[in-house]
């Protein structure tokens, strides 16, 4: 029994020890934060950020440790194209696209005549982003964001976005309790990041306010703004799958490459289905969908627009295949 108590002792002079020796971080790191949120109210009320917005927004803020786990996690797997593409335009929202096409009609009508974006690439990117603004995060954006910049990995980038998520408050746009998103940030229906949604958010219920959280009218109408500032064109299409000819040569693919329809025509490109090429006064690369091998596809100008929104082969050709697929092409 003697033996039992000692080791007992002995087991909770080892944790205290540890909780003791553990203070004094805690307390350092709490120090830090404190003299970093300080340096950031300063500069964000030089930047004309009210000091109202600044206590609703920053009050008893603190780090989120589930965003910086979040942001170190690697995924353990990466999907394939089929993969991505059974997961990212599946059946289901194929079919539930084509019924908010129709559900939103003129509306889309609206933008489109004023952005130049068809409506089918609007409703595909809506779905992609937040499965037509069911998933739209459940993080502060505010914290969210201070937690990163604070963070030393990508501390200058996401403190830009944060002081551009404060104007955004500062601007009445939405409150800090209800500015919600994902873990990095990213916001309302399209998922735009802050500084993306100074750059091109806009009001199209005239309202007062860029809401991309609730109003449809400003999810599509920010979402086509943006398109149309990155080189789209309405009267253009994203691209389309082809075959390509046994002996093609593998330095003829990537965006570098440009080439008229009938010039690809010329070195055996054809659509998938073997027919040929439509006839058409535009240029276009080739592009596979997992570098030198997968399927191939023969992309426009917009589809270049469409990696400004999102720097991923899988994630733009996953766009135009929904647009096609909701539009019945």
């Amino acid at each position: 029994m003697t033996m039992f108590f000692e080791i007992r002792s002995r087991i909770f002079a080892a944790v205290f020890m540890l909780l003791i020796c553990s203070f004094p971080s805690k307390i350092a790191f709490a120090e830090d934060f404190a003299l970093w949120l300080s340096t950031l109210r300063a500069e964000a009320e030089e930047r004309g950020i009210r000091p109202e917005i600044l206590e609703a927004a920053l009050r008893d803020v603190e780090p989120h440790g589930r965003v910086i786990e979040l942001d170190r996690s690697q995924p353990e797997f990466t999907l394939s194209f089929d993969e991505y593409l059974a997961r990212v335009v599946p059946t289901t929202r194929i079919e539930r696209g084509r019924k908010k096409l129709g559900k939103n009609q003129k509306l889309l009508e609206a933008v489109a005549t004023r952005y130049g974006v068809q409506p089918r690439f609007l409703v595909a990117l809506w779905g992609i982003e937040t499965d037509f603004g069911r998933l739209t995060g459940g993080f502060s954006v505010i914290q969210a964001l201070v937690t990163l910049a604070h963070d030393e990995r990508r501390s200058a980038y996401f403190r830009k976005e944060l002081l551009a998520a404060l104007q955004i408050l500062n601007e009445g746009h939405i409150a800090p309790n209800v500015m919600m998103g994902s873990w990095a940030g990213a916001m309302g229906q399209n998922q735009f990041m802050p500084t993306t949604f100074v750059g091109f958010a806009v009001d199209h219920d005239g309202d007062g306010k860029q809401d991309i959280w609730t109003s449809r009218g400003d999810v599509f109408a920010s979402a086509a703004n943006y398109l149309a500032k990155s080189g789209w064109r309405g009267d253009e299409t994203w691209g389309r799958a082809v075959s390509l000819p046994e002996n093609f040569a593998i330095s003829l693919v990537g965006l570098e490459i440009e080439k008229s329809i009938d010039e690809w025509q010329r070195l055996g490109v054809r659509r998938s289905n073997g027919e040929d090429l439509p006839k058409a006064n535009i240029r276009g690369s080739i592009v596979r969908a997992e570098d030198d091998r997968g399927p191939a596809f023969l992309v426009y100008g917009n589809y270049r627009a469409l990696l400004t929104w999102n720097r991923s082969t899988f994630f733009a050709v996953a766009v135009g295949m929904l647009a096609d697929q909701i539009g019945g092409r």
